[in-house]
């Protein structure tokens, strides 16, 4: 799944007819519109195909949360990130539970609470995006990396690792430890790993799984 903007930026930030509507909203209705957002981001998230976001310009708020919740984020260099809402009073909350996924704590606390554009290079040193390319060849090169991966890496176990990793997140050390050796055994007795074993040991050479 390829995820690009319309326009020259991925996302500019909230819709400002969505803001007025919120300044008056009650408790309930926030409560509402923010599990839609959460319903958004697990869908994401939970996606058992890869996931590659193609961002160009300004990615902003809740669009930036978009973004990085796809398994790769590839980035023009004119692109610059921001997790805008402590601007105006907001919490990247939802946000927060998945970026462990791609930062450290102090970065997360950087990116979450100052407020302020983050470069594509500076994205990429710290994790927030996978590849910085040309912005004239943006499309060309998240396919082409999508390509790259689904040639090499079966489908199915893209799909086991993107749901082993998010239920170990948080997990203690000895519990995420058994869930991973029973996801391990598990993966062993699938129709895609006995045809990448068998494939190696005939041919020592590994399937197209494309």
């Amino acid at each position: 799944m390829l995820l690009t903007g319309a326009g020259k930026h991925f996302s500019a930030g909230a819709d400002l007819d969505h803001l007025r509507s919120l300044r008056d909203a009650g408790p309930e209705e926030n409560l509402a519109d923010s599990r839609a957002m959460k319903e958004l981001f697990e869908t994401v998230l939970g996606q058992p195909a890869l996931t590659i976001a193609a961002v160009q310009g300004a990615c902003v708020a809740g669009g930036c949360g978009l973004a990085t919740a796809h398994d790769f984020v590839v980035a023009a260099d004119n692109a610059r990130f921001m997790y805008s809402e402590v601007r105006i009073g907001f919490v990247a909350a939802l946000v927060a539970t998945f970026l462990p996924l791609r930062l450290k704590g102090s970065d997360i606390r950087e990116v979450l609470i100052n407020p302020d554009f983050v470069s594509a290079s500076r994205a990429l040193e710290l994790g927030l995006v996978n590849r910085v390319v040309e912005a004239g060849r943006l499309a060309e090169q998240a396919e082409a990396l999508a390509v790259e991966i689904l040639e090499r890496a079966s489908s199915e176990s893209i799909a086991r690792t993107k749901a082993l990793l998010l239920e170990i997140l948080g997990m203690p050390l000895t519990e995420a430890l058994e869930t991973a050796a029973r996801a391990n055994a598990a993966a062993r007795g699938t129709a895609d790993c006995r045809r990448g074993v068998a494939t190696f040991l005939e041919t020592k050479a590994l399937p197209n799984w494309r």
